[in-house]
């Protein structure tokens, strides 16, 4: 079976580097693995499109700029953007469609797909292809999923994925949810992990075998948390296991080897236990700098604003909760 290889690197590992990517690293990143047979490359704030914010972390640089750089630098590769409707707007997209971007994916939190309507129809009208996306999937039940999934290709989607926002799932809980849209959704299924539990590459192998033909790696897992699936590694699994790619595995080795400046090189991602304990509660991998910042500020334990973050439901894009939350906290009971 043969399986796009979507590579986020420089979007949600802009997370890692608190949106700080710079328009070389943009350019280098993408001269460098361009070749290297990776169906898409995605640029962009960590939260995708318009969300560069005080809430969300301010980027070094507009959308348009680092697009405009990736785009000047890919041949082989497609350019990808995210977007999340209330931090992106409808003309985000036809902005994005004139630099030349390729690939449009378009997220809603994994009970809300309703929000995408406008975005995945307009985007359609424009002759873009389009992926949907739910995020933070660990929070409903695959039949609920496959639901919200059903309204995405119902407003045109040309595909769906699944990500694991919290790194919460573990390779049966990924089989099960990919695989009952595998079979009753009549489009291309992704699947997009994060590596709280260590799991990444394994939940991901998992999603492959169930029939995802879409699966998203990062280079050396540069991402939120405890970072995404590890790229280099994504790859050589899914050659050992058979699976066709289209990706130069040595190829792709020796790009990352050369890219000594890049952020990722110098700080490798490791999974820390902050990472550990939002992976377990199953809170947004991209909270992890938010709270580690409040609880400094408080004088809480982060496991404490992670557990209340579970409690409460928290879901991508609500970081000024942490702030109330940890507040909150550090205040004394009162008999």
């Amino acid at each position: 079976m043969s399986i796009a290889i979507h590579d986020p690197t420089l979007r949600d590992g802009n997370h890692a580097v608190s949106h700080t990517l710079s328009l070389e690293d943009i350019a280098s990143y993408c001269r460098a693995v361009d070749g290297c047979g990776l169906s898409v490359v995605e640029v962009g704030h960590g939260n995708g499109l318009g969300a560069s914010s005080l809430q969300l972390g301010l980027a070094r640089y507009k959308d348009s700029e680092m697009l405009e750089t990736a785009r000047a630098n890919l041949t082989h590769s497609r350019l990808g953007i995210h977007m999340i409707p209330g931090f992106a707007r409808l003309s985000d997209i036809d902005t994005a469609l004139q630099i030349g971007v390729d690939v449009l994916r378009i997220a809603s939190h994994c009970t809300e797909a309703s929000l995408t309507e406008s975005y995945i129809e307009h985007a359609r009208s424009k002759g873009a292809y389009v992926q949907g996306v739910l995020m933070m999937t660990h929070m409903a039940s695959p039949e609920t999923l496959l639901e919200e999934a059903l309204k995405q290709q119902g407003y045109g989607a040309n595909a769906l994925v699944l990500m694991d926002s919290a790194g919460h799932f573990d390779p049966d809980s990924t089989r099960e949810k990919i695989g009952l849209l595998v079979r009753e959704l009549a489009i291309p299924v992704g699947f997009h992990g994060h590596n709280n539990l260590g799991l990444a590459v394994a939940n991901s192998l998992a999603a492959a075998q169930a029939g995802a033909t879409i699966i998203d790696g990062c280079m050396r897992g540069f991402g939120a948390g405890a970072g995404n699936t590890q790229l280099e590694v994504l790859c050589a699994v899914l050659e050992r296991y058979k699976f066709e790619t289209g990706v130069k595995v040595f190829d792709l080795c020796r790009a990352v080897e050369s890219l000594e400046d890049f952020a990722p090189v110098r700080t490798p991602t490791v999974v820390k236990t902050a990472n550990l304990i939002s992976g377990l509660y199953g809170v947004c991998s991209g909270f992890e700098k938010h709270v580690a910042r409040a609880a400094a500020e408080f004088r809480v334990e982060p496991r404490k604003i992670y557990e209340e973050l579970a409690r409460c439901n928290a879901v991508a894009g609500q970081e000024d909760l942490i702030i109330s939350v940890a507040s909150r906290l550090s205040q004394p009971v009162v008999a």
